[in-house]
Parts: structure tokens; sequence; C-alpha cells
């Protein structure tokens, strides 16, 4: 009988159990990471063998039990040569190669305040804890926004062009011809006439994009095109006057003001509305952010028509006689009108009179222009003057020009040029660049049409004039008009029909109510003190006490006798007395710097040299 089998122990024949961890499926190889060469131990295969990794990495036993790796590394720290980073690791990239400017770029600190927003020179009053940490949280957000919109405007890598001539020419003999000759093919076909003599004169307007042009002539003839391809988008005769003619939000709709009501067409031609409550129309202006249609008419009433939902918003009597004139402020959206009698008014849908008057001019106002900062305006009137016009709260004139025969048009460009029509002649001026007044007192490119001029207008993002007079449409070069840089989530040049819609759904999401069109935009953060201590006034009245008055000090009972009748009413005087002295101690200080302020008031105001017998003075 033959012995018997006996097991095998573990440990002699029977290789170890394997751990878990190293049963592990093999990762994949990236294409970046080296090949691997398997160790002769017959274990995984591990990272590549280099003397940095041995001394870095220490040997552990095989069956050592592995804990969960950690995001922190827990390496022993090795001092780093002088010639390697700060931190080689994090900056290594795919293929090896180092960051020479690890971090991000650093960002001027001018540039940030530009677009800083909020005033931290203002103390914030005293609130309770929870809303001063808002407000911190707040600061931290906007300071973080700004930072982000300075770097992200060293992308901004286009520069508005200018013209420049020689020593001692002047750029105002330089013809359309000389420019077309200089600039390059593309430039050269955006000057371009319209010879369209038989239904002039023409009044034009292009849309927010800068690409499509839409113009409409006296006797009925309207079209729309892109006009930097010469693609006809429709053309039509409507066989009745076209008064004036306005894109809408997008190019996919127009407003025609006939002789009689107010149309709507798509850009196919095809009629959509007639609205008949809109009357002998003169003037058309579009509020993009309000979706609202201003109308000016011969009855002297103001119309805002809602697009988005079809319904008058309001409808206003200027008692002016007939509205022909009107301009609109891009920066909130308030209407300008010019009347008979010199003056220019200023209004809101959400108030039946006007905001502000101006007296302008001696004579009737011809031509209303604002710039699209809204920080200066221009007019024209009968006694053929031009003045630019300054709208932060002082409404008074900077610079006065007399024209020979005045200016019956003008418009402003994105950058600050002002363009004025004087019968068939063209004038420009140009200041020191956006947000700065034209200077008056030389023209910076003038231009002689077949024509008179009937209407102006600047295209958006593009360095070109359009006009329209009694020969036609002509599109003119004029260097350094449009802003080079736009924001392609607002108005982009080249966007497809899909983005064009998703804009429009998300323009209408965020429409402004044309209850917040006011002279000042950045009141409606504020807080209104005027109703809020009217409103506390009220609420006395009706309580018959202040529920927000400061309570009467009540001393604390105490042990031992020492809450006596005598000693409550003496720490009572006690605390009456310290609240005493320091209202007489502010009282004092404000008595000492109204004394010094009349001091320094006096040596200001008598300006003689101090003498050493000043000292007795009391």
């Amino acid at each position: 009988m033959g012995e018997m089998e006996t097991a095998p122990k573990p440990g002699r024949d029977v290789p170890p159990k394997k751990d878990k961890l190293q049963t592990k499926r093999k990762k994949p190889r990236r294409y970046w990471e080296e090949e691997t060469v398997p160790t002769t131990d017959g274990a995984s295969p591990g990272p590549p063998c280099n003397k940095k990794n041995r001394e870095l990495r220490p040997q552990r036993p095989k069956n050592a039990h592995i804990l969960k790796k950690s995001r922190i590394s827990k390496q022993p720290q090795v001092p780093k040569k002088p010639r390697e980073w700060k931190n080689p690791e994090s900056q290594r990239s795919l293929s090896g190669a180092q960051d020479p400017f690890p971090g991000p770029a650093p960002v001027p600190v001018e540039v940030v305040q530009k677009f800083c927003r909020i005033d931290k020179s203002r103390k914030l009053p005293r609130s309770k804890a929870k809303t001063r940490s808002r407000l911190e949280v707040a600061e931290a957000e906007e300071e973080e926004t700004s930072i982000k919109a300075a770097r992200s405007e060293l992308l901004l890598a286009e520069e508005p062009g200018f013209l420049e001539g020689e020593d001692g020419e002047d750029t105002a003999k330089i013809c359309q011809a000389d420019i077309v000759e200089a600039v390059d093919i593309a430039s050269a076909a955006k000057h371009f006439d319209l010879n369209l003599r038989q239904f002039g004169p023409y009044r034009l307007n292009y849309s927010r994009t800068g690409r499509h042009l839409a113009f409409g002539g006296r006797r009925g003839h309207v079209a729309a095109l892109d006009w930097v391809t010469k693609k006809l988008m429709c053309e039509i005769n409507v066989m009745e006057a076209v008064r004036d003619i306005r894109f809408l939000h997008s190019e996919a709709l127009l407003a025609v003001a006939q002789n009689r009501w107010l149309h709507i067409y798509d850009n196919q031609g095809i009629e959509l509305h007639c609205i008949r409550r809109c009357d002998r129309v003169t003037r058309l202006e579009f509020l993009p952010f309000h979706f609202l249609l201003a109308t000016a008419s011969e009855t002297g009433f103001l119309t805002y028509l809602d697009v988005s939902v079809g319904k008058i918003v309001a409808a206003l009597n200027a008692r002016a006689g007939r509205l022909d004139v009107m301009s609109q402020n891009p920066y909130n959206a308030v209407i300008h009108l010019g009347h008979s009698n010199g003056t220019v008014s200023l209004w809101s849908p959400a108030m039946k009179e006007p905001l502000a008057k101006i007296l302008c001019h001696r004579g009737g106002v011809r031509a209303v222009a604002v710039d699209s900062t809204g920080t200066y305006m221009a007019t024209s009137g009968l006694d053929h003057q031009l003045k630019i016009f300054d709208l932060r709260g002082t409404y008074q004139p900077l610079s006065t020009r007399t024209l020979p025969h005045g200016a019956g048009h003008l418009a402003f460009s994105q950058r600050g040029l002002l363009v004025a029509g004087m019968g068939d002649v063209v004038n420009i001026w140009a200041g020191q660049g956006k947000g700065s007044p034209p200077s008056l007192e030389q023209p910076y490119l003038t231009h002689r049409l077949s024509g008179p001029v009937h209407g102006l207008q600047f295209c958006p993002f593009e360095d070109v004039l359009g006009v329209g007079h009694s020969g036609g449409v002509t599109s003119m070069l004029v260097p350094g008009a449009g802003e080079p840089n736009f924001d392609g989530l607002e108005s982009n040049p080249y966007r497809s029909r899909k983005q064009r819609q998703e804009w429009e759904v998300k323009a209408l999401l965020e429409k402004v109510p044309a209850e917040l069109i006011c002279l000042d935009p950045r009141a409606l953060a504020e807080v209104d003190v005027i109703s809020l201590e009217q409103g506390k006034k009220e609420r006395i009245e009706r309580l018959g006490y202040d529920p927000e008055a400061k309570a009467p000090f009540q001393p604390k009972p105490k042990q031992k006798g020492r809450s006596s009748t005598a000693s409550l009413v003496k720490r009572k005087r006690k605390v009456m007395d310290e609240e005493h002295r320091d209202k007489v101690r502010q009282s004092l200080q404000q008595q000492q710097q109204q004394q010094q302020q009349q001091k320094e008031a006096k040596a200001k105001s008598t300006g003689a040299r101090p003498s050493a017998l000043d000292r007795f003075v009391r």
C-alpha cells in the first residue's frame, strides 16, 4: 500500500497568493508614455527605471498593504537644483517641455481700474454682519471679473485706423479716389455708388451687426442687401412715399414709415403688419435692448411700440407741433426731439412730460445726434450754428462753429467722429478718440456728392459712412470711424442663421422693461433715501412710537443690596452723562473744523504774504 498523498504546505511548492492590487488589470499604455520593460521577478511592469525614481521611491515588501493614494504627495522633499524652475512637475507638459513663464500673466493695475465698477473709497454704512459679508463677497466677485476682463483685453489685437497727412498737408483735401488707391482690395470694394436718380432722395439704415443695409426712396423704392457681398435680399416698390426706414432687432424684420401708416416687412419683402395707430410718421428709432420702436409723427405724438408683443407702450403728446427731428441716446435709451422753437426735449416712455429741455439755438433745430457713450450731443439749427453739448448733468455747450449753409443732418461714429451734411457736401470732424468731443476747428475729411444729402449713418464695426442723397446711395471710406473689436456674443457680423435665432431668444429673455428708461441708468442700483425716510415717518405716525429707536438704558439687577433705588438712579445718570459728553465732543470737533476752513478761505482770498506779526492775531 502506497503512501497517502499529503496536501502541499503553503510556502514550499505552491506559490503564495498574489495581492489583490497586484492582480489588477494592467492599464493600457498611452501614446506619450514610454514602453516599460517587465521585471525578472514576474511582477507587474512599473514606470521606467531611472536613478531619480529609485532615489525618490523607497523599496517596500511585496505583500505589504498599499493604502489608497492621496492627492497630496507624501514624497520626501529633495533639494532642487538652482537651474530648475520653482515647480517643474506642475508646469511640465505632455511632451516633457517646461513652461518658461509659469503662472498667470501680470495685469496692469490701470487696466483693471478701467473695468472696476465699485468705488472702494466710499465706506460701507453700518450694517449687519450678514449684509456686510454679502457686500464683501460681491466686491471680491467684481474684482475677479474686472481682472478677467482686463486679461481678455490683451486678446483685442485690432487697432482703429486713422488718416495722417504729410508735413503741412490737410487731410480734408484727400479725395476718396486717393484713399481707395492706398488701401487693400477688400477695403477698396467697400466704396461704391448706387445711381438711383429715379426714386430719390433716399434714407438709409445699417443693421446692428453692420452687415446689412436698407434704404428707401421718397417715391416708394425699398431695398435691403448684404452690402459686403452685394447680395440683394429684397427690392420692392410700395407705391407710396417713404419717410424713413429702420431695421428692427435683426436683419429679418424691417420697419418702413410710409405716407399714411407704419408697415413691417420681412427680409423677402413680404408685408407682415400694418400699424394704423402710428400714422403720418416722419422719423423712426429702434431701441435694441428694450425692443421698442419709437415713432415721431406730423401730429406731434411720440409713440413707443413694443415689437416683441405688438402693443403700444406709450403715446406721448410733445405739444410742439410737427416732429421731424429725432435721435436716441445709445447709453440710456432716452429719445431726443428737436423743435421749431430752438429747444431739444428728452423723453422716456415712463413719463408723460419731458425729462429735460435744453435751449440750443435761436432758430428751429434741424438735426440732433448723440455719441455712443451718451456724453456729447451735437445739434444744428436755422441760425447756421453747429454746437456740441455736454450731457453729464450740465447741458452746457462745449464748442460752437458757424457753418455757411447750416447742417441738415448729423451722425456720430463709434469712435467719436462727427459728420454733418450741408447741401451736397459732407464734412467730418475727428477728436482725440472714443469718449472725447470732436474738434470743430478743422475738418478731418470732406466729400462732395451728386445731390443734396438726405440721410447719414456710420456703419458699425467698419470704417464706412453711408450717405443717402437725391442721386442714390454712396458708401464712403472714413479711416478710424468704426470700432475694430466687436463682441461676438452681442453683435457678430459673421453669425449664421442658427446663431441669429439663438441670440434672438436670449435677447428676448433679457429684454429691459420700458419703465426703467431714465436719464441716469446707474440710479437704478441706488437706494431711494427720500422714499425710505417718508415711509419711516408714516410708520411712526401710525404706531405712535419709533420701533427702531434706541431703547433707554436699564441697569442690570445686582446682588447684596446693590440694586437699591439710589444706586440705580446713580448708574442711569452716569450713562446719560457719558452720552452727553460724546455729543459735546462731536460738536466741538465740528466747530474747530469749520473755523479751520474759514481761516484757510480767508488766507486764500487775501493772497498776501504772511507777516511775522500774524502770530499775535487771535
